[in-house]
């Protein structure tokens, strides 16, 4: 059975579901990984190149489109020859932060290795 798929302003969503929708946007192994290192500061593309995941350039690049598209970061040019952009959270995309904080609590708590993140200091995020 497929889901039938409803149009609201320029997006199709498969589902009245936030969480689902939300999933549509979020949901894969990268996308959150690129708004916690722009959270933590990272906004060329070379610093989330450098993070330790290892995000592959196709999908970083998809990636930030993504992001762009549905206005969760905006880019602004830094050098104009070759123009090169550096990436920033909207204030959609801070919102974003309370569940960053609670997944990175949840993970700390229940996975083995994982640093604490309330020893971590995150600039412009109480």
């Amino acid at each position: 059975m497929t889901a039938k798929r409803k149009r609201t302003g320029e997006r199709t969503i498969r589902t009245p579901c936030p969480v689902a929708s939300a999933l549509d946007i979020f949901g894969d192994r990268w996308t959150l990984v690129v708004v916690r290192d722009l959270a933590f500061g990272k906004e060329r593309y070379g610093e989330f190149l450098a993070s330790p995941e290892g995000i592959p350039t196709n999908i970083l690049a998809d990636r930030l489109r993504q992001l762009e598209e549905f206005e969760v970061i905006r880019k602004e040019p830094y050098q104009e020859r070759p123009v090169r952009y550096r990436y920033l959270l909207t204030d959609k995309g801070r919102e974003l932060w309370p569940v960053l904080r609670a997944m990175a609590i949840w993970g700390h708590k229940h996975i083995a290795g994982t640093f604490d993140p309330d020893k971590v200091d995150v600039p412009g995020f109480d």
